[in-house]
């Protein structure tokens, strides 16, 4: 009943009935096909071009180009309302700026009137992971409706909300996947994942971009719709499993990172009941809550910190667009839900069955609708609740018992670091948060600065966002029952920006009243790695598996930003051998030994199969007694020592989690200052980024050297979570193995993780290099 009065109250603003528009354009008449049916993927170039007939036919729909993605393809954002409202936009945005930030009104009454006039607006973000196929085309089933459904709820939606849809985040992957899916049809390979990243750099972690802001997709959204529009409501389109729960809602599990205002996870709450009582009322089943996914890292919630609600719906799979059958017994257990067994959590079991394409559609575009409705039904409350989180924000305000909250926060002056420093600015000036530069010297917190340090003060709209990524974090320690396993995290833990990015700053309680001026937006100081930059003679290799790994294209992405050339090189090259006629320095990004060995697994084409093997492996060792070298990182350490038979063990080999658990953690380390490999480390913490990853022991110092370790005695972490620490006590994050002329780096951690480590790139550009004798094995060799 409120829904209904709410669209006949806003009828006035909408397009009446008797002047509605003629037909518009069909997903159907630019794909082919039905979007949903089974077997059917777009291309990117029809999705585009079905936008753009929207727009050119129909007044309520905007469509802007946004700028080109890493392989050049149009990025677009789709603006969605009634005709009155697309014609005043720019009205709207000033809005929406003025209610984000409070400090620009004069009063109550002007934001009270704010509200009043305003729109609440609804970003609806999809298919950021392009194997997730279905947000390729749910979009097109939503984009038909919003601008062309003649409903009292859709023109309640069009009259109360601007929805921004983008449909995809990553359209490059609607093309990549698209394309290795139509190749597929019929062979014993039709339905599974394409055997590269389908994401050009950082495959699935694209949606882990949101604090560190590397990718041109994360960038393009988080300065042309996040910057400039300041959604109230974020939908975030997602794909998992096939066989538990058929669409996940929020809210979400424990924790909550502590920095977030409670007021927007009650919103979540709301928002996501709204929706989960909306669906099972419209016969809807298998929907879960307080599950498998939580509201911790900032890495994939930019929104919890900027004054909107997220939320995320992860609807379950089928294989690609091939239907799959999921018997009632099959489905299993995760957090909290059972899908076999009702709970509050889970109130309807599906029953089981065909799973299809369509299925998912239908699914998504149902949850995401039933968000629209809602948000455009409490338009005002929404408005208000994000006024009232972006008023504490200014006010400086926190929830009580959520522990010590700086009032500034201070960057010292650190010219060995100025390129980290630099890169830490640019983060959180793109996540609006505001600097001001010291003009002299100044007190605070008992320790004396000089001009030129900066200065955050946590009492700004996004204060919460600078100081969850300045501070230490300290994850709760969580088990599945009292005494049982722990509680696997939905992803890491840790993400603290001084330490990644090995720069000093100081949490102060008071606020520092120092003479300063406004921080101008910096540009990006070049990045550069000595004797690599723009060296052709230096010939670096990267191992490219078809059994694709997200560290190979981080990694490339590093070597791009650094302008350091590489070749790519398979395991048919290594296999071949002669490596050292090509190769100087070979690197083995982060994967599973059994991945490396052996390569894909499974049904894909025989072109695609075989690992490094035997023959790799004999190669390899071949390579660095010529005096090559080459450079292993994390669990890509264990194929190293396996296959090279390196006088070193990793000794977390056999390590249950109930014994040591660290998913995605900061550790402290110590460096041997004498060792070529750690020249050049200029971070005040020696740390590691910490990930499922081993840690070694030396079996024969003859032929091996520390060159970074964990502390003997205290505890090694530094910020996320850590269970059995005691087993690091002493043990080696990092070796360097002689091998004949040449050398293998053993790396227990990954280095360059998600381009975000800036602290251990040294590290890295060291065991690419040439790596010098040290005295002590150059006296060993001449005894």
């Amino acid at each position: 009943m409120r829904r209904l009065l709410a669209a006949l109250l806003a009828l006035p603003l909408a397009v009446p009935a008797a002047r509605a528009q003629a037909p518009l354009p069909t997903p159907a008449r630019f794909l082919g096909f039905e979007p949903g049916e089974d077997r059917k993927l777009p291309e990117w170039k029809q999705v585009v071009s079905y936008f753009e007939a929207l727009d050119r036919a129909s007044p309520r729909v905007t469509v802007r180009t946004l700028g080109k993605t890493t392989l050049g393809r149009p990025f677009l954002a789709a603006f969605f309302a009634d005709s009155a409202t697309l014609a005043d936009l720019p009205r709207y945005e000033e809005i929406q700026r003025k209610l984000a930030d409070p400090r620009l009104l004069s009063g109550d009454a002007e934001r009270r009137q704010l509200v009043a006039d305003g729109k609440v607006v609804v970003l609806i973000t999809s298919s950021i992971h392009s194997t997730e196929v279905g947000g390729f085309l749910s979009p097109l089933r939503l984009a038909e409706r919003l601008a062309g459904g003649e409903d009292d709820e859709a023109r309640a939606v069009r009259a109360n909300a601007i929805t921004i849809l983008v449909p995809s985040l990553n359209p490059d992957g609607v093309d990549i996947v698209g394309q290795w899916y139509k190749s597929s049809l019929g062979t014993p390979w039709e339905g599974s994942g394409p055997p590269t990243l389908y994401h050009h750099y950082t495959g699935h972690d694209n949606n882990r971009d949101w604090y560190a802001f590397t990718q041109v997709e994360t960038q393009m959204v988080v300065d042309s719709l996040y910057g400039k529009w300041h959604p109230q409501v974020v939908n975030d389109i997602h794909q998992q499993g096939a066989g538990g729960s058929r669409i996940f809602i929020p809210p979400y599990m424990d924790p909550i990172e502590p920095n977030i205002d409670p007021v927007l996870m009650a919103g979540v709450a709301q928002m996501g009941k709204a929706m989960t009582w909306r669906m099972l009322a419209d016969g809807f089943t298998g929907i879960a809550n307080n599950t498998a996914y939580d509201a911790w890292t900032p890495a994939r919630a930019f929104q919890h910190y900027h004054g909107a609600i997220r939320i995320l719906t992860e609807t379950a799979s089928a294989s690609l667009a091939t239907p799959v059958s999921i018997p009632f017994d099959s489905l299993r257990a995760g957090y909290n839900v059972d899908a076999k067994v009702a709970n509050v959590d889970f109130l309807a079991p599906w029953q089981g069955g065909k799973w299809t394409l369509n299925d998912i559609v239908t699914y998504q575009t149902a949850a995401s609708w039933a968000l629209l409705a809602q948000a455009a039904d409490d338009r005002a409350q929404w408005l208000q609740s994000a006024a009232r989180v972006q008023a504490n924000a200014v006010a400086g305000r926190r929830a009580p018992g959520r522990g010590d909250w700086p009032a500034t926060i201070v960057i010292p002056p650190q010219p060995a670091r100025d390129t980290a420093v630099n890169a830490v600015v640019r983060i959180l000036q793109r996540g609006q948060v505001e600097l001001r530069r010291a003009t002299a010297p100044f007190t605070a917190g008992g320790k004396s600065y000089p001009a030129g340090a900066l200065l955050v003060h946590t009492a700004q709209p996004y204060g919460a966002f600078a100081k969850a990524l300045l501070e230490v974090q300290r994850y709760p320690n969580l088990r599945e029952y009292p005494g049982g396993p722990p509680k696997r995290p939905y992803d890491v833990t840790a993400h603290t920006l001084p330490l990644l990015y090995g720069i000093d700053v100081a949490l102060v309680p008071d606020s520092v009243e120092a003479p300063s001026a406004p921080v101008t937006p910096q540009a990006q100081t070049r990045w550069a790695a000595r004797g690599l930059t723009d060296n052709k003679a230096r010939r670096v290799a990267v191992f490219h598996n078809e059994s694709p790994s997200m560290d190979e294209g981080w990694t490339r992405w590093l070597l791009d930003q650094h302008r350091i050339p590489f070749t790519l090189v398979s395991a048919r090259e290594l296999r071949a051998g002669n490596l050292g006629a090509r190769f100087d320095a070979i690197l083995l990004p982060e994967q599973a030994a059994r991945q490396i060995a052996r390569g894909p697994t499974g049904a894909y084409p025989d072109s695609l199969k075989g690992g490094v093997g035997e023959e790799g492996a004999a190669a390899l060792k071949a390579f660095v007694e010529g005096g090559g070298t080459l450079v292993a990182l994390n669990d890509a350490s264990e194929y190293a020592i396996e296959a090279l038979q390196l006088p070193v063990r990793n000794v977390l080999a056999d390590q249950r989690p109930t014994q040591f658990y660290a998913p995605g953690s900061i550790f402290r380390v110590e460096l041997d200052r004498a060792h070529p490999l750690a020249a050049g480390f200029t971070a005040p913490q020696p740390m590691v980024w910490f990930e499922a990853s081993p840690a070694f022991e030396v079996t024969d110092p003859a032929r091996a050297s520390v060159v970074a370790r964990y502390p003997a005695q205290g505890d090694p972490l530094l910020s996320g979570w850590l269970l059995g620490g005691d087993k690091l006590a002493g043990k080696a994050a990092m070796v360097d193995v002689t091998l004949g002329k040449g050398h293998v780096v053993l790396f227990g951690f990954r280095p360059q993780y998600r381009a975000q480590s800036m602290a251990t790139y040294p590290l890295l550009w060291n065991a690419l290099r040439p790596i010098p004798v040290r005295p002590s094995a150059r006296t060993a060799a001449t005894r």
